[in-house]
């Protein structure tokens, strides 16, 4: 575990309830309060991910084919999301916001990955989609998962990306941000 940057001057509040978000932040050192807003995400609409992302400012969609993927919203839809990607791939494409909010500054930014994915069994797709996990990640898929980890065949771009908290891209836009 990276030392903690909380010697610093400030205090880091995640607007995220991302296991993954929270993970890659401890991972980074830091100490955070997580305080989140509720909201109905598929309220908020963008055609371009890259804008949606933004617009959303703590979210991650994944992109098939050209179609933009967020959470699923019933087993059928995540059935038929991981089939798709079953010896194929997607993209993720994530955002990251920080707000100074001593001086109202925000820095924001996005990045993308792409994921290619060995074929996946049937079998793994329905132990996935009774776990539950899948309704609750956006394109129904969670990189770590042990049960999706034997499928992945290449990330193009970096895993905490896919994520949902790209590190270098945070640790660029605090700075920014102070």
């Amino acid at each position: 575990m990276a030392p903690t940057r909380n010697r610093n001057p400030f205090k880091i509040v995640l607007g995220s309830k991302s296991m993954a978000r929270k993970r890659i932040l401890a991972e980074m050192g830091y100490e955070f309060t997580v305080v989140t807003a509720d909201i109905d995400e598929k309220e908020i609409r963008k055609e371009k991910p890259e804008d949606l992302v933004m617009a959303l400012a703590e979210a991650k969609v994944v992109v098939y084919k050209g179609m933009i993927r967020e959470k699923p919203s019933s087993k059928e839809e995540a059935r038929e999301f991981i089939k798709g990607y079953s010896g194929g791939h997607a993209a993720v494409v994530g955002s990251v916001l920080v707000t100074n909010l001593k001086t109202g500054i925000k820095k924001g930014g996005w990045d993308k990955a792409e994921v290619y994915f060995h074929d996946i069994p049937e079998e793994v797709i329905d132990n996935m989609i009774e776990e539950g996990i899948s309704l609750n990640v956006a394109g129904g898929l969670m990189l770590e998962h042990p049960l999706t980890l034997p499928f992945v065949d290449t990330v193009v771009g970096t895993a905490d990306t896919v994520m949902g908290l790209t590190k270098a891209l945070t640790e660029n836009l605090i700075d920014e941000a102070l």
